[in-house]
């Protein structure tokens, strides 16, 4: 299949639920850890939890970069944008992201200089057009969007461009899902690996999810049937009593993952010895700094970060949710205090949290059926 409408014809898709009903032990309840938030988002857009057996349960895991950011780092980069020589630049889902007081749009509604951009490379644009100003560009994202940084930063460096820095709060995919396995309350049969973060770190690097911790892995893109062929899949090698990773996604993940991404994160990052992830905690070498060759265009390096740590709204329980122990609605404040409208926690925020796309094709749908 070439096109994108394939991938979500009803022939196929009704026919691969009917597999998965007929691969599905009913004497067992399956559940299935989606580390993505891509795929979250798309579960709940086209309905797929509705075309699965009821023994079969689909976990939110902890895949939307903006969802796992703590409030304390928040808090540290709207400290630089207070700075009225600083342009603070982030994208677009980071703009209602709230911190203890105020969002970056609330901040931007304050008056400080606070933009969006779609890219670093814009935010390298935004230096080089005022250079009386220092450009700071707020960096988020998994290894999917760490590459698109470290090749800006490299940019920087070799135009010695000297009024453009980084923030960076690159996190990394694997400790994550280490930490969620060494969780006691967490019982998971198998995942459903991330589609974008792979297209970089390919395949391979879940080879001790398969291997140590005897759970099968699918790579799985985002269309209705590549979620579905990735639950087919996760079936057979259940049924099976096989443990290995498996590449559904394979007309967009190499196996070995992009070698030139990898090597521009590797001039560029190392890894942290800790960061605090939302609802998981401190996570030893889960995210990645810039390293001291690139210390000018470090934002940690150039301006005083208060790195004060800050509880999230004891209400709020997005922790839970991100760990898949408690769905969307169970949240006390889910649909009440909490909507897109007025997040209180970053679930309900990104277009990826498992919150906010709960809110928006289930809930709703559930609201508009009972009229």
């Amino acid at each position: 299949m070439r096109y994108v409408d394939e991938f979500r014809g009803s022939e196929l898709i009704t026919k691969t639920a009917d597999e998965i009903r007929r691969l599905a032990d009913p004497q067992r309840h399956y559940r299935f850890m989606e580390v993505c938030g891509g795929h979250t988002h798309a579960i709940y857009r086209f309905g797929l939890k509705d075309l699965l057996p009821p023994n079969i349960e689909l976990v939110h895991g902890p895949g939307c970069p903006v969802c796992v950011l703590p409030m304390g780092r928040i808090d540290d980069g709207l400290s630089m944008a207070e700075n009225p020589d600083v342009i603070f630049t982030a994208f677009g889902d980071m703009m209602r992201v709230p911190g203890t007081r105020g969002s970056p749009l609330e901040y931007k509604a304050r008056g400080m200089d606070v933009r969006i951009v779609y890219s670093p490379s814009d935010a390298l644009k935004l230096a080089r057009a005022n250079p009386e100003k220092h450009v700071m560009f707020f960096a988020i994202g998994f290894e999917t969007t760490a590459p698109s940084t470290a090749l800006t930063l490299m940019r920087a460096k070799a135009a010695k461009l000297h009024n453009f820095s980084v923030f960076c709060n690159h996190v990394t995919i694997i400790p994550a899902i280490r930490a969620i396995l060494d969780s006691p309350d967490m019982r998971i049969d198998a995942f459903l690996g991330p589609g974008h973060v792979s297209t970089v770190i390919g395949c391979r690097p879940y080879g001790w999810i398969a291997n140590k911790e005897g759970k099968p892995i699918v790579v799985s893109g985002f269309e209705p049937l590549d979620i579905l062929h990735g639950i087919v899949m996760l079936l057979q090698q259940l049924n099976a009593n096989e443990q290995k990773v498996e590449n559904q996604y394979k007309r967009v993940v190499p196996w070995e993952g992009n070698r030139a991404a990898l090597k521009a994160m590797a001039e560029v990052f190392e890894l942290r010895p800790y960061f605090e992830w939302r609802g998981l905690g401190f996570i030893s070498q889960s995210a990645l700094r810039i390293r001291d060759s690139y210390a000018e265009w470090d934002a940690e390096q150039r301006f005083s970060v208060p790195g004060v740590r800050v509880t999230d709204p004891k209400a709020a329980q997005c922790g839970e949710v991100l760990k898949g122990v408690l769905k969307p609605a169970q949240c006390k404040l889910f649909g009440k205090e909490c909507t897109p409208e007025h997040p209180i926690g970053a679930l309900m925020v990104s277009s990826e949290g498992s919150c906010a796309a709960y809110y928006s094709y289930e809930f709703r749908k559930a609201a508009m059926a009972s009229r």
